[in-house]
């Protein structure tokens, strides 16, 4: 079962993020922009998590999985700076 939530966990995101994307190609509003790019890092930070705990257990991802999802959230720290000033 936590398989599955897994997957669905990266699918949503990148769900999100395609939405995102459709949004910023329309309005090209660059917070929209960094908030794709957030969501596209959080797919592929779920995505290594089925990796790491289905796929091959054997072998530790947590430091790969940390460090995208911390550049996908400062993407996204980085956008909201950004459209701040």
């Amino acid at each position: 079962m936590a398989e599955a939530v897994y997957l669905l966990c990266a699918l949503t995101s990148l769900f999100c993020a395609v939405l995102l994307f459709r949004s910023y190609w329309r309005q090209r509003t660059r917070l929209l922009m960094w908030s794709t790019v957030c969501f596209v890092g959080l797919a592929i930070n779920n995505l290594l998590l089925f990796v790491d705990l289905v796929i091959v257990p054997d072998l530790d991802l947590g430091l790969v999985r940390t460090g995208v999802a911390f550049t996908a959230i400062m993407s996204l720290v980085i956008g909201l700076l950004w459209e701040d000033t």
